[in-house]
């Protein structure tokens, strides 16, 4: 089955046509700014929000089904709706391309309101639908074509964030507006490269996609295709190469990698001609840019380098039950070792009221950065990466600090408080990082206060946004935002497990 999307910017949004939705379907864009009926019959009068079904971009009956279970395990009739929303609303809206040939198949899928594939992003939108893959031949192709997309992607240019469609795709470039004043080493071409904020984020969530596919399927063909191993074997060179100081005796190494753009934003460009602050060696390996496409001040992101170690220890595991490759499975073991480590003995602080916790960014020479961002891998997210038990004493006082007063972008107010972004500004918490709170924490009343947050931050749209005021519920930045729904959908799913009647 093949899925050609013939995207046309209209108003602000996409207007997506093609035989597998209906030429006259709106931009979910501007859809998603309104209202639609049915509501549901609670307090919080939920909108139905799923496009008709002659506009979704993809279907699967195993998710339908999905759907049907957990809505039938929750009694709050507006959570009912909010679920059935939130949790297709990846495949409902963003499946860009899908092309399901003898050769494919691949997968581009779009964000929300911004039309091109991020790495982390799509593999975030993807992994709520991985446990029904197995059970769903056209919903596993679906990932696999992501898995494919990506190593393609990265094989390109691995030092992109952010991806236009292939040209045998038929959707024409989206542009970026940044290529002008701006200096990238190595260049990329904007055809192809949406934008080239290297993040090392990245690479972990394409390893990430790639072995949950595996684990959910049991099918590791993908490992033979014409870019995924060389992709793999790319990555790791690449991280290798960032793990080295910016000085050996005395003399500047290499950059390898730069980014510089003349702006009036701090965050849309690095220090150090845009090779980044300095650095000693650690283990860990640096990056130029946070997952929030932030500028990272001190370049080795805690968060990602643990979410990389998790990852590169996944990908040497699989290998070998596979066996194959197996001179890239050593080498991604070995790495993960070197990098876990560094993250232990280089990315902890002993805090003045909490103990000791996890730093946001480190640089090697004893500067640190304590703070988390709402936007993952972050601190607050270590167990549900794999790093660490929710349990573990260094995590749970890393825990106390990110939601509380003492981190600098969390923020509280009558209807919601947690964790922010400097992305975003001051007093603006993302739902995203509620979720995150309750899919990592061990407490029914701490879950359900989420849950209950989550709720009332949608601004009567029924999807959740980005971020919101505290003060304002509505005051929001983007409706349509997919991840966040994917996230959210996945905090409801577990909540139902681990805490039967919760809803």
């Amino acid at each position: 089955m093949r899925y050609l999307l013939a995207g046309a910017l209209l108003g602000g949004g996409w207007l997506f046509a093609a035989a597998a939705i209906d030429a006259a379907c709106p931009s979910y864009t501007d859809y998603s700014a309104e209202p639609h009926g049915p509501y549901s019959v609670g307090a919080s009068r939920i909108p139905s929000m799923r496009p008709a079904v002659q506009c979704r971009t993809f279907q699967s009956a195993a998710v339908e089904r999905a759907i049907e279970d957990v809505t039938a395990a929750i009694a709050d009739p507006d959570w009912k709706q909010l679920f059935a929303n939130i949790f297709p609303n990846t495949l409902d809206t963003t499946v860009a391309w899908h092309d399901s040939n003898a050769t494919g198949p691949f997968t581009f899928l779009v964000t929300g309101d911004i039309t091109a594939q991020w790495i982390r992003d799509s593999a975030n939108q993807l992994l709520p639908y991985v446990p029904y893959a197995g059970r769903d031949a056209g919903l596993a192709r679906l990932v696999l074509g992501l898995v494919n997309m990506q190593a393609e992607e990265l094989l390109g240019n691995p030092f992109g964030n952010a991806f236009q469609p292939p040209p045998r795709s038929g959707l024409r470039p989206a542009e970026n507006g940044i290529a002008v004043d701006l200096e990238v080493v190595p260049p990329f071409d904007n055809a192809t490269v949406f934008e080239a904020k290297f993040e090392i984020d990245s690479f972990a969530s394409f390893l990430q996609i790639s072995t949950a596919y595996w684990r959910a399927t049991g099918s590791h063909a993908f490992v033979a295709s014409p870019a995924w191993a060389p992709a793999v074997a790319r990555i790791l060179d690449i991280a290798r190469q960032l793990q080295q100081p910016t000085y050996v005796d005395g003399k500047l190494t290499a950059p390898l990698v730069e980014y510089t753009r003349l702006t009036d934003v701090a965050s849309e460009t690095q220090f150090g001609g845009g090779r980044g602050n300095p650095v000693r060696r650690t283990g860990m390996v640096r990056t130029l840019f946070r997952p929030s496409d932030d500028a990272a001040i001190l370049p080795f992101l805690v968060p990602a380098n643990a979410f990389l170690a998790v990852e590169l220890q996944g990908l040497g595991e699989m290998l070998q039950e596979i066996a194959a490759l197996p001179s890239l499975a050593a080498e991604a073991l070995a790495l993960a070792r070197e990098i876990r480590a560094g993250v232990w003995r280089f990315g902890t602080v002993v805090h003045p009221t909490h103990g000791r916790v996890f730093a946001y960014e480190v640089d090697g020479y004893g500067s640190v950065l304590v703070m988390d961002d709402a936007n993952g891998p972050a601190l607050l997210s270590l167990p549900y990466l794999g790093f660490v038990a929710a349990d573990d004493p260094v995590y749970q006082n890393t825990r106390r600090m990110v939601l509380s007063p003492d981190n600098p972008w969390y923020f509280a107010g009558p209807y919601i408080h947690g964790v922010g972004s400097p992305h975003t500004g001051f007093s603006k918490v993302w739902p995203m990082a509620v979720a995150m709170q309750g899919l990592t924490s061990t407490s029914r009343a701490e879950v359900r206060e989420c849950l209950r947050q989550l709720k009332a931050s949608t601004s009567g749209l029924g999807l959740i946004h980005e971020s919101v005021s505290v003060a304002d519920e509505a005051d929001y930045t983007r409706s349509w935002f997919a991840w966040a729904n994917s996230l959210t959908s996945q905090l409801v799913i577990d909540a139902v497990a681990r805490f039967p009647g919760i809803l």
